[in-house]
């Protein structure tokens, strides 16, 4: 038996889940777990279907016979095999925190991925990344560079057969280009301050302000830089009694988290894109986020 996903987003219209269902069933699946939604302004609809294929059709079979059904409903679909781990590439410059927390958690298994690359601008973490037998590379960027930069980057992305580009803490603007050829495959952290505390030391600018709240926001990336469609957020509250030191500690852990669950759903398949925004579906019971994502 193998596990399985079908993803499925089209316009709404009377008898998809059933069409789709019954697909199922006759091709002798098991739906474990569904997860729809109807969005009322744009008129489309998403389904992510976990089901096990008991007579072990793969995926390239379940695709092909589905194909009539696509074709009647307008379906924009795929199957997933969820035994295979999505191989992912970080990039990072010269703060760690996401990218230990990302290498500690697959190789826990919390993150069921496979770290294919690590790229970064700077030196700093290469004897940590190769200790986890993990290839790295460094490549500098400059404003005269850059073109040349990005192709690199994008030949280590391509001879990986990476699925995904995670950008942990990397503080380097990617070209609209490098956005459009990865659309949907980069996922970027950053502290949810944007705009209001902009540039250099923001938890330092947040606490000389005296915010309450620390948040971070996992998004996709996009050629508007850090305005792409929001995969995952979450705060922490912080008081008067607490140092500039203790805004930017808390920040990091919540930056972690949140990159960690964006991941998290990218991989299993949970995040459709519906415009400028997402639709994220939780996890299926077998699929469900560790303790260890916070």
């Amino acid at each position: 038996m193998t596990v399985q996903i079908l993803t499925v987003s089209c316009p709404t219209r009377r008898g998809i889940v059933a069409a789709v269902s019954t697909y199922l069933s006759d091709m002798g699946c098991d739906i474990r777990d569904s997860s729809q939604f109807t969005d009322r302004v744009t008129g489309q609809f998403f389904m992510r279907l976990n089901f096990i294929s008991e007579e072990g059709k793969g995926r390239e079979d379940l695709s092909n016979g589905f194909t009539d059904i696509a074709k009647d409903f307008s379906i924009d679909y795929a199957f997933h095999d969820q035994s295979r781990k999505a191989k992912v590439v970080i990039m990072v410059s010269r703060f760690g925190h996401c990218l230990n927390d990302l290498l500690y958690r697959a190789r826990i298994g919390a993150l069921p991925i496979e770290i294919v690359a690590v790229i970064s601008n700077h030196f700093d973490y290469q004897k940590q990344v190769v200790n986890h037998d993990i290839p790295f590379y460094c490549i500098k960027v400059t404003k005269e560079n850059k073109l040349e930069a990005e192709a690199a980057q994008m030949r280590i992305v391509e001879e990986s057969g990476a699925d995904l580009i995670v950008l942990a803490r990397y503080m380097q603007v990617l070209s609209d280009n490098m956005c459009k050829t990865m659309s949907g495959r980069i996922i970027n952290i950053h502290h949810s301050f944007l705009p209001s505390f902009k540039g250099a030391n923001p938890y330092k600018q947040a606490y000389e302000r005296g915010v309450r709240l620390i948040g971070a926001t996992a998004h996709y990336v996009t050629a508007d830089l850090d305005e792409g469609p929001i995969i995952e957020q979450d705060i922490i509250r912080v008081t008067h009694a607490q140092s500039a030191e203790d805004y930017v500690s808390l920040g990091r852990d919540v930056e972690s988290q949140v990159l960690a669950r964006a991941v998290h759903a990218h991989i299993h398949n949970r995040v459709f894109l519906n415009g400028n925004k997402t639709i994220v579906f939780p996890a299926s019971p077998d699929e469900h986020v560790s303790e260890r994502l916070g």
